[in-house]
This record gives structure tokens, C-alpha cells and sequence, in this order.
């Protein structure tokens, strides 16, 4: 299919080349007005803020910043502000690594454990391809920390992760059998980094990125005592007058932990069209859409987002840890990019990103009908809602993916987490996305369950309806009692009975309410470990439960005997793809 481009339409002078150079006279004042409307808020009341960058081939053309960098001190952000780039960093822990690869010194395609002996034995070959694309199966890290016990404002090292992923013994899913997105990998990536050079990451990328490309703030941090001038601190939002802090105290990197500011991101913006670190053939390899075993391609490359916007190719990614949030966009047809970064955790940095870019891009997927026909939300108005209400409520899969459906002004929205959708029905019980077509939902009764099955190009969910209403007497709720280990992890969570309510309790958290969806599946608020599934021996008394939720699957908790003893019998994980 041959897509039709469109034209810039504000490129009337010549922007003079000079690295690092802010030509703001070549961005009309209208425009301008516009980009300070849309970050107004973070000007008044003391607030954290954002810094915003536009670059136009060979120059950064605007730069400004929005809001505090400190609060305590009341010192205002700029274009030099330094910011935690979060998962930003990933793309550049990519970039060694293919730099790596196209000078012999490693294939993408070999078995990480040829460079990382530490790591265990998982029966299934990973490949370091595998763990840049999210293809590798290897429960994230943030996840298995979050149910050890470790909050993430914790001080959490290098070495800290390395041991968890030592003593982890399964995988969510056979590797390249599909995506799921592992922070794992990329601290693996960056130890792999050292064992080739014998050089940290942060030395590495420093020395074939950073230097090359006059990047001279820019780092990744791997000592959280270091000093850093100029950097932003980070905030959450109570009000729309007050902000607390939010600790960030990571000493691991791979991942996550670059620092840069927008006059530094820009130079590497940049290199995606005149490559000074690398080559074309690098960026090429870092920017080629990914497959998993069965072909199918992603959206994704290596630690790069590749989904288009408004008809155009984009490289993408964004970052959020703690209250940082960062983005940055290229459009490499256009030789055009958009970095936004906030010290601020409500700030949104890819809307935001995306609010500029729409300042400067014109719509080229509107020019064939065929790639992107107009949208017409009218469809989604429903004739008969009666027949629908019976399929609203609250869904659960036995891999943890929560939904609701609600009905609303005659139209069906589904709910995952924070994010509401509209959803258009094309035939009897059969719905779609209103801007995903490609996803559908088919709502249908299986024996005395009411379920949703969602298809996509390359997955599959089934959920089933629940409700928190069940009624349950003490002797039946006593059976789930008792004290839970896991071995992997080295921690234990105990199931408690209390007013006639069963409760989750950790040594480090506080606890939390537990609810029976069904015999065999619990539901709790603890964002790490939502869903269990409960594990029977052949006698069907319950022997443990397994962790199905977000990154992280088949994670076993076994229970433990009466004198506290931890059992002999370790279960069998039985792998299998999750679709």
C-alpha cells in the first residue's frame, strides 16, 4: 500500500546549522502562544513543571521550560535542566548493543546465558534479541520486587536485581510466543554491555554515544549518593495547589536511570537523521520492527516504539518512575522531533508531545481513506441497550486482566484501570474498539458464566463475569487461611480471617482485603499481585496459590505447614504461552 505524504507547512527560513543552537525567530509567535497555552498550567502556584524541545532537522528551533525544578528553592526549569529520563533510557542501552552487533563483538541472536553465567537455566533459549523486544518471558522486575516486599522508594541496586532474576526459575511465557514488557531485560542488557567491554554501561554508551554526539549531560546514573547540578526534583500532585515529593533512589540502570536535559535529547533526535554515533545501518537495526516466533510483527523495535501518527512513521518511547515522566517522538521523514520532560507525575508527556507535533503535521493518513477512514461515533449508539445490560459489570481472565463494562448515553464503554474506551457493536454481540477496529470484543454465555473473549491480530483474552456479593460462611473462607511462601522470591504473605472477610497480609505492607471471584481465584488492591489463583492437590485441598497479574505469571506461593515449616514438595510450573 503506498502511503501519501503531506507537506510541512511552517518552514518559511532557513534554520542556520549550529549544534545545540535554539532558532526560536523560525517558529511563527502564533505557534508559540499556543505551546505556552498548553503547558499555562504549570506557571502559576509554585508548581513543577515541564521542559519542551522542537527539532527541526539540524537544529533544536525551540526549547523552553515550564514550572519549578525545585520547589524548596524555587528554582524554575530551562532548557538545561537535567531529568530522569526513566524508560527513555532503554533505546540507548539498545543502541550499545547493536553498535556491538554490527562490530562483531555479539549476535543479536545469541543465548543471554553466553554472557550473564549467573542467570538460571529456564529450559527455553532467550535470545538478547528476545529481551530488547519485550519477547523473552522474564518477569519484570519492578513486579517481583513490589511482592518481595521492596518498595520501589527503597534504595534498589544493580546487585539487588541481579539476585532476584538469579533465583527466579520460570518464565511467564515460552520466549517469542509474545510480548510482554520486561524492565528485566534491560538490566540484563546492560550487564551483558559489561561483560563484552569490560566497561560499565554508563562508561560504554558515554564513549560511542554521549561524546560523539556532544551530549555532555548526559549519563546514566548507577551511584544515587552523585551529585548532580541543574537536576529537576520529583512530584507527585495533592491539589491543584500542592505537590509532595516522590523518592527516587535507584542505583540500577539498563532500564531505566539516563539523565539528560532537552538540549542534549535533541542532539540525539538528530542522530535518527544524520547518524554521527553509528551508522544508518544501526539506526536501521534499532528501529526495525520486531517478530515473535509465529511472524507476526510488533510495534516495537529495540526499546523503541514504532506505532505511526497521523499517517507518519514514528519512533517513540516514554518513561515514568516516580514523579519524572518524559517523551520524545521523531518523525524521521519529516526530520522533525518533539521532547517533552516533567519532574511532575499527572503531566503526560506524549499527549503533550503529541499536542505540538499536531501544531506542525498534517494529517497524511487522511489522504488515502484506505490506511484511516474517518471516524463516526454515531455508530456506536445502541438500539437496544435491554439486551446489553446483562454483560455490564466487572471481568476477570485467570491471567488477571480486569474490564468493566458500563453503559452510558446509550453507548457501551469498556474500562481497563485508568483508561475508558468507546466501543462500536458491529454484529449481534459482537463489539469493537471505536479508534482500535482491529480489537474486538464478543460478549456470550458459557454454561452459567457471562463472558468476554477480546481478539486481536495476534491475541486472545477470555474473561468471566464476577461479582463481589458472594455470600460465604466462616468454615468455607478457614480453608484459604493459612501462611504462603515462595521460594523464588524468599518471602512469605498470610491469608487471615477476620469479621468474616479473608485478608492478604505482608510484613511490609499493610493489608488488604481479599475477595473470591470463584473457587479458585482471589482478587486484592495490591497493584503487584491483584490476582491468585488457587492451588489444589488431587484431593482438592488447597496446597498454594499462584500470582497471574500485569508482568508477572505462574509466580508459586506454597502454603506452609502447621509448625511454620516451609513445604518439601516444590510444584511443577507448567509453561505455556499466555495469549
Amino acid at each position: 500500500m503506498k502511503t501519501v505524504f503531506t507537506c510541512i507547512f511552517i518552514l518559511t527560513i532557513k534554520i542556520p546549522v549550529y549544534a545545540g543552537s535554539i532558532t526560536t525567530q523560525s517558529i511563527p509567535d502564533s505557534i508559540k502562544a499556543k505551546i505556552d497555552t498548553l503547558f499555562a498550567r504549570y506557571e502559576y502556584n509554585n508548581s513543577p513543571g515541564c521542559a519542551v524541545g522542537i527539532v527541526m532537522g539540524d537544529s533544536l528551533v525551540y526549547a523552553k521550560g515550564y514550572g519549578m525544578a525545585n520547589l524548596e528553592y524555587g528554582i524554575p526549569i530551562t532548557p538545561e535542566t537535567i531529568f530522569h529520563m526513566a524508560s527513555v533510557s532503554k533505546q540507548f542501552t539498545a543502541y550499545c548493543l547493536v553498535l556491538l552487533a554490527n562490530q562483531g563483538k555479539l549476535k543479536l541472536e545469541d543465548d543471554v546465558r553466553k554472557y550473564l553465567l549467573w542467570f538460571p537455566n529456564m529450559q527455553s533459549r532467550i535470545t538478547i534479541r528476545n529481551i530488547l523486544n519485550h519477547t523473552s518471558g522474564i518477569r519484570d522486575q519492578w513486579q517481583l520486587l513490589a511482592i518481595a516486599g521492596t518498595r520501589l522508594e527503597d534504595l534498589i541496586t544493580q546487585e539487588h536485581i541481579i539476585k532476584l532474576l538469579n533465583e527466579q526459575r520460570t518464565l511467564n511465557f515460552k520466549p517469542g510466543e509474545r510480548y510482554s514488557y520486561s524492565n528485566s531485560g534491560y538490566t540484563m542488557a546492560a550487564e551483558i554491555i559489561g561483560t563484552v567491554t569490560r566497561h560499565t554501561l554508563r562508561q560504554y554508551s558515554d564513549s560511542v554515544i554521549f561524546k560523539p554526539l556532544g551530549m555532555h549531560n548526559t549519563f546514566f546514573l548507577d551511584d544515587y549518593q552523585e551529585i548532580i547540578r541543574n537536576r529537576s526534583y520529583s512530584y507527585s500532585r495533592v491539589d491543584s495547589n500542592n505537590f509532595i515529593n516522590i523518592i527516587l533512589n535507584y542505583a540500577n540502570v539498563g532500564a531505566t536511570s539516563l539523565y539528560s536535559n532537552v538540549m542534549d535529547m535533541s542532539k540525539w533526535i538528530m542522530n535518527f537523521f544524520d547518524p554521527r554515533a553509528g551508522n544508518q545501518s544501526d539506526i536501521e537495526l534499532l528501529t526495525r520492527r520486531s517478530k515473535m516466533n509465529d511472524s507476526t510483527e510488533l510495534n516495537y523495535g529495540l526499546g523503541i516504539e514504532l506505532e505511526p501518527y497521523k499517517g507518519w512513521r514514528q519512533f517513540s518511547h516514554s518513561g515514568a518512575d516516580a514523579g519524572y515522566r518524559s517523551n520524545i517522538s521523531v518523525f524521521p521523514d519529516l526530520k522533525m522531533g518533539f521532547i517533552v520532560l516533567s519532574n511532575v507525575a499527572d503531566s503526560d508527556p506524549t499527549d503533550k508531545t503529541h499536542a505540538i507535533a499536531d501544531m506542525f503535521i498534517n494529517d497524511a493518513s487522511m489522504k488515502n481513506p484506505s490506511l484511516n477512514e474517518p471516524l463516526d461515533s454515531s455508530r456506536a449508539i445502541l438500539k437496544d441497550t435491554l439486551s446489553i445490560r446483562e454483560f455490564l459489570g466487572q471481568y476477570m481472565s485467570e491471567e488477571g486482566l480486569p474490564i468493566s463494562l458500563k453503559l452510558n448515553d446509550k453507548k457501551l464503554y469498556y474500562q481497563l484501570f485508568n483508561e475508558t474506551k468507546l466501543l462500536v457493536n458491529d454484529t449481534n454481540n459482537t463489539f469493537s474498539i471505536y479508534d482500535s477496529p482491529d480489537i474486538r470484543f464478543i460478549l456470550g454465555m458459557q454454561q452459567a458464566d457471562t463472558t468476554i473473549d477480546i481478539l486481536s491480530s495476534n491475541t486472545f483474552n477470555h474473561l468471566t463475569k464476577y461479582s463481589l456479593n458472594r455470600k460465604l460462611d466462616n468454615k468455607f473462607l478457614k480453608l484459604y487461611t493459612g501462611s504462603y511462601y515462595s521460594q523464588e522470591l524468599d518471602t512469605r504473605y498470610n491469608i487471615v480471617l477476620k469479621d468474616n472477610k479473608l485478608w492478604l497480609t505482608h510484613s511490609k505492607y499493610n493489608k488488604t482485603r481479599l475477595f473470591l471471584i470463584n473457587d479458585d481465584q482471589l482478587i486484592n488492591d495490591f497493584w503487584w499481585m491483584r490476582n491468585l489463583k488457587v492451588l489444589r492437590n488431587n484431593k482438592g485441598m488447597i496446597t498454594g496459590f499462584e500470582v497471574n497479574c500485569g508482568r508477572i505469571n505462574h509466580l508459586q506461593f506454597l502454603k506452609m505447614n502447621a509448625d511454620g515449616s516451609a513445604p518439601e514438595k516444590k510444584f511443577k510450573h507448567k509453561q505455556k504461552a499466555l495469549l
